[in-house]
């Protein structure tokens, strides 16, 4: 549980960290490539502290320390600084582990089925015919479908999904849709997309990982909106084509890439293409000092342990707490 809580908070400060690199970038400029970092840092830094900076939380705990602060907390139902307390924590692993592995199940059988779902519309709406359900459209290569999309699926061979009421557009908002999943396809955003969502697997219990994934998926789409406004032009009409379509969407689950993207980002997206925040001279200074500060914390934070392991903090502790005894 220790683990857990560490691992946790070092995904969130380093979440934090991506969202101040994020807004120190200039408008236009490729946002992914933070979270491609964040995201496995997040997970690597924890498995490197815990072998190489690690922190015993009983062994760094003061004797007198505990019996002074026992007393003032004395019938307290939880004593963080009484070592018995960490090791009952201990007990609960097992239970743990056993919720760990069903929801790490319960996603695999969920995403599994998914895959199943899209490949099964694919290979119906290719079945139906190349004359109509396939083919090239405003030179973008597509599957027609009824009601799926517009989305880009397939890791192997990608395909970009579109809906029939997309063919019925007028010709610029169509040039839209088909261009913005095009350069899905192009970017390979759903392997990557992909590759960074598998550590949910391990590690579905991990919340600021989850928001690190969303906020992954948030910049692929802000990087496409990017590109496709600096293709077609006019973003004021680009961001009104986002929100009618999300006006008008179905409730029906969406894929990933997509044109509407993720619930909830369609107001972000639009604000940065139509009016971009633009920083204040003090927030120059001040975002970069902040993120600064708070990477150095991650950086300097180790690892908390239950047991009998130890670290140059703890040693440290030891050496500055002998000698106040012998005084």
């Amino acid at each position: 549980m220790l683990c857990i809580l560490y691992v946790t908070s070092v995904g969130a400060l380093l979440g934090v960290v991506g969202v101040l690199i994020e807004r120190m970038l200039p408008t236009g400029w490729p946002r992914r490539w933070v979270w491609s970092l964040t995201i496995p840092l997040s997970i690597a830094l924890p498995g490197y502290y815990r072998g190489h900076h690690s922190w015993s939380v009983t062994g760094a705990l003061d004797q007198q320390t505990r019996e002074s602060m026992g007393r003032v907390i004395h019938g307290a139902s939880l004593n963080l600084l009484d070592p018995a307390w960490w090791a009952r924590t201990q007990a609960c692993d097992p239970i743990i582990n056993q919720i760990w592995l069903i929801v790490s199940g319960t996603i695999l059988i969920w995403g599994l089925a998914n895959v199943i779902r899209v490949s099964e519309i694919v290979r119906t709406n290719e079945d139906r015919g190349a004359s109509s359900n396939g083919g090239i459209v405003d030179g973008v290569t597509v599957v027609v479908t009824d009601k799926v999309g517009p989305a880009t699926v397939g890791l192997f061979r990608s395909r970009v999904l579109v809906p029939r009421w997309v063919l019925a557009l007028p010709g610029v908002q169509r040039r839209y849709i088909l261009r913005h999943e095009d350069e899905h396809r192009h970017s390979h955003d759903a392997h990557l997309l992909f590759v960074a969502s598998l550590p949910i697997l391990l590690m579905p219990w991990n919340p600021a990982l989850w928001w690190q994934i969303r906020r992954l998926c948030l910049a692929v789409e802000m990087d496409c909106d990017n590109r496709v406004v600096k293709a077609l032009g006019d973003a004021n009409a680009y961001g009104e084509l986002l929100f009618r379509i999300g006006e008008v969407s179905s409730r029906g689950p969406r894929l990933q890439p997509a044109f509407l993207g993720g619930i909830g980002m369609l107001e972000r997206r639009i604000a940065a293409l139509v009016a971009p925040t633009r920083l204040r001279s003090f927030h120059r200074f001040l975002i970069p000092a902040a993120a600064l500060g708070l990477l150095c914390v991650v950086l300097w934070m180790p690892h908390p342990i239950v047991g009998a392991g130890s670290h140059v903090h703890a040693s440290a502790a030891a050496t500055t707490t002998t000698p106040a005894r012998q005084r």
